[in-house]
């Protein structure tokens, strides 16, 4: 303990003296000079550190602590000092200046989380408490843990927003359209491909097929978008267009809500992809560039809902076995994904078969997940000064339209990763007799990195004496 005490202290501190250091002062203005100046070496260490920082190496930090790696705090306590290091690097550097933005406003702000974070963190470590405030620290640290790369993805955006001097003036409320309703299609990719691939447990608890809480985001999201895009006395045609987008948004949602009853799915919310791809297909814009950009984006929201529709009604019903087995569960449509290794009870999911359909579903439903991921992707790169500056720079629509998808299949393979390490890893870590049995041949000693730590109930070994489940208190 005097060994973590000592690093939990050190690391603290150096927290606390990089919020204060200041390399440089950010301009009110800036001549043409200083902000044409090439982008030194410094900078582009702090740019690529903190984005390896938040973008990989804390979501996978936070996906060891939902599963009690043992790896989940030594990744942590990295993360904490690597991303000090940046923000000093990023007041450090020389050549090209910036003006104040929201990048730098919430790289201060972030030190709260990271504070809260790590003494909640150290905390749980002394393992006192136990019966009073130590439960409510579990819960916080958990949602402070999560929240983790909301946080990153949001200063990194912010990032790019200051590095090309974008969003400012007149051009801010488009930005904003574009960066939080393209980030909104890459979460509902996000949070379907973990339903589809590891969620089935929670999804049979709360007894709300994925189409309930689909349709209840799209009704709440379009109430609000309905009364926010129009402004001023006048009616554009593209404020008629971005307000029905969300009118029949909410009205959609709502007849979603109503099918998905008793935890029955429904075709409602691919419809309402179909169509609001549909209509960004159709949206004119002043450059021929953007408005290629903005089809393929409707084309591929199009296609989206399409193979959410496929997956709905030709890859949900249960297969024969599964019938047999799961004879009893009269309260479900059994459409979800196979039983997972923390949640093995044959009594409440569709049995994993070998059937042609049933590999088929589980590659399939990776389509809808991804192509939501491309859709996010290619709307956040529609901004008027994003295309403009690659208009001037003669770039045409194929390739800027193939790089973005490249990002998406990195992006969407990143978090493929991190469900694979939630089902793999820590308690979820299937034991070698389960690894023995699912292949059919003779196994290794398990290896070490995916070893369970031992806890109250574990017997000789770490070995645990009871299948971790819904029950347990820790969740991070």
């Amino acid at each position: 303990m005097p060994r973590l005490s000592t690093l939990a202290y050190a690391l603290f501190s150096l927290l606390i003296c990089a919020s204060f250091v200041r390399g440089h002062d950010h301009h009110d203005e800036l001549s043409e000079e200083e902000s044409n100046k090439p982008t030194d070496s410094i900078l582009w260490i702090h740019i690529l550190l903190q984005a390896a920082v938040w973008g990989v190496l804390f979501p996978v930090g936070m996906v060891l602590g939902i599963t009690r790696s043992r790896w989940h705090v030594p990744l942590q306590s990295v993360g904490f000092l690597l991303t000090a290091g940046g923000y000093i690097l990023g007041h450090s550097h020389g050549g090209r200046q910036f003006l104040p933005s929201a990048h730098g406003v919430f790289a201060s702000v972030l030190f709260a989380p990271i504070a809260i974070q790590f003494v909640l963190g150290v905390y749980l470590k002394l393992h006192i408490h136990e019966a009073s405030i130590r439960p409510w620290a579990v819960r916080l640290h958990g949602i402070v843990g999560k929240a983790y790369p909301i946080l990153g993805w949001t200063q990194m955006l912010f990032g790019a927003m200051a590095y090309r001097g974008y969003c400012r003036g007149g051009h801010l409320e488009q930005c904003l359209a574009h960066y939080i309703m393209g980030s909104g299609f890459i979460a509902y990719g996000v949070i379907i491909a973990i339903l589809f691939l590891v969620g089935e447990a929670w999804v049979r608890r709360t007894g709300r097929s994925p189409e309930w809480w689909d349709s209840w985001t799209i009704m709440l999201w379009g109430i609000v978008n309905t009364f926010t895009e129009h402004r001023g006395s006048t009616w554009s045609v593209k404020d008629m267009q971005h307000t029905l987008v969300f009118f029949f948004g909410w009205a959609g949602g709502l007849l979603g809500i109503l099918l998905a009853r008793n935890n029955k799915r429904n075709v409602v919310p691919g419809i309402i992809l179909i169509l609001t791809g549909w209509g960004m297909s159709e949206h004119a814009q002043h450059l021929m560039l953007s408005t290629k950009v903005h089809a393929i984006f409707g084309y591929t929201l199009m296609l989206a809902g399409v193979t959410r529709i496929i997956e709905v009604c030709f890859f949900s019903s249960p297969s024969k076995a599964a019938v047999e087995i799961v004879e009893d569960d009269n309260t479900s449509d059994h459409t979800l994904a196979e039983p997972s290794p923390r949640f093995p009870n044959p009594s409440r999911y569709v049995a994993s078969d070998d059937s042609d359909k049933s590999v088929a579903g589980k590659a399939f439903r990776h389509l809808p997940s991804f192509l939501l991921v491309a859709s996010g992707i290619l709307f956040m790169s529609g901004t008027d000064e994003e295309l403009e500056f690659v208009h001037k720079n003669e770039m045409d629509h194929v390739t800027y339209i193939l790089i973005m998808f490249s990002i998406a299949f990195i992006l969407y393979a990143h978090i493929v990763y991190l469900i694979h390490l939630y089902a793999t890893t820590g308690r979820n870590a299937p034991s070698k007799e389960e690894r023995e049995r699912n292949n059919g041949i003779p196994m290794t000693p398990r290896n070490k990195w995916y070893s369970r730590v031992p806890n109250a109930d574990s017997g000789v070994g770490g070995e645990p004496l009871h299948v971790v489940g819904e029950d347990d208190e820790e969740d991070a």
